[in-house]
């Protein structure tokens, strides 16, 4: 659908306006970024030693290794985990059978309400703190079991989604409702749900970092123990704000290209009246 069905183009004064209120934004974002630089220098934050550590070798491994890669591969399991939980869960909130639905449900629910920081530490200490890799396993399960929930109702809904007559074929086929389900509804609801999806691992990596609470391995804990040591709590946070925002940034393009590559972008056209080869069809 072009845009001019939804709004009128912009005329002279509304481009000089809009064009206007682009470079007072602008400038207004440069002012607050130079303010806030500045601040930063005063108080001492852009000094070299501050930074020192994040152009040495060894920081830059443990940074990278003991950090970065840990909080991957929690995210990573996390989604993995979390995807099959959400598609059990999601068709078992649809079944006919109330000792498939209710029980389904209580789950979902009940692990959507608890915050996932409360959720990481009960897991802790049931799997016992004492084990030097409960934490890990605490994050991988809390997170699985949050966001698991989450794509549960993403899954739900996107079945839901899919226009009744989907079904209604397929049963008049002679299939059964686990085929349905299965071949019908849920190829289709996963292209409705995929854009939801990526956006939940975003989620899940981004929940990694409350790992610290529970001295789960992570780019948290290993910045705690470099400011600890070099004192420059500032610049550190901002390496690893900046690492998240990049690999956040790479899943958002991965969404981009999934959903152009798999759902695509469909144009609604109507065909003209009194068309011989249109009359009587349907539109796409």
């Amino acid at each position: 659908m072009n845009a001019g069905v939804l709004f009128d183009a912009p005329g002279p004064k509304a481009r000089r306006r809009h064009l206007l209120y682009s470079v007072l934004s602008g400038v207004a974002i440069v002012a607050a970024i130079g303010w806030w630089l500045w601040r930063l220098d005063e108080n001492g934050q852009l000094a070299y030693e501050k930074w020192e550590a994040f152009v040495t070798p060894s920081y830059i491994r443990v940074l990278l290794v003991d950090g970065l890669l840990q909080t991957l591969k929690m995210a990573a399991l996390a989604i993995v985990c979390a995807v099959a939980f959400g598609f059990l869960f999601g068709v078992g909130k649809l079944s006919d059978h109330r000792w498939v639905r209710w029980p389904s449900w209580l789950v979902v629910e009940f692990f959507r309400a608890v915050p996932v920081l409360l959720l990481m530490i009960f897991v802790w200490y049931t799997l016992g703190i004492a084990d030097d890799r409960s934490s890990f396993r605490a994050v991988v399960i809390a997170l699985t079991l949050y966001n698991g929930s989450v794509l549960a109702e993403v899954l739900r809904a996107g079945i839901l989604a899919v226009p009744r007559g989907q079904s209604e074929a397929a049963y008049a086929l002679g299939m059964r409702k686990t085929q349905v389900v299965s071949i019908v509804m849920l190829p289709q609801a996963v292209k409705i749900m995929l854009p939801a999806i990526i956006s939940q691992c975003v989620v899940a990596l981004k929940d990694t970092a409350l790992g610290i609470a529970i001295t789960a391995p992570g780019l948290t804990l290993v910045a705690r123990q470099i400011y600890l040591e070099e004192n420059n709590r500032v610049p550190t946070m901002l390496v690893v704000a900046t690492l998240y925002i990049s690999v956040n940034l790479l899943l958002t393009a991965l969404a981009t290209w999934l959903q152009r590559r798999y759902v695509g972008e469909k144009r609604l056209e109507v065909p003209m009246v009194g068309d011989a080869d249109t009359r009587g069809k349907v539109p796409a």
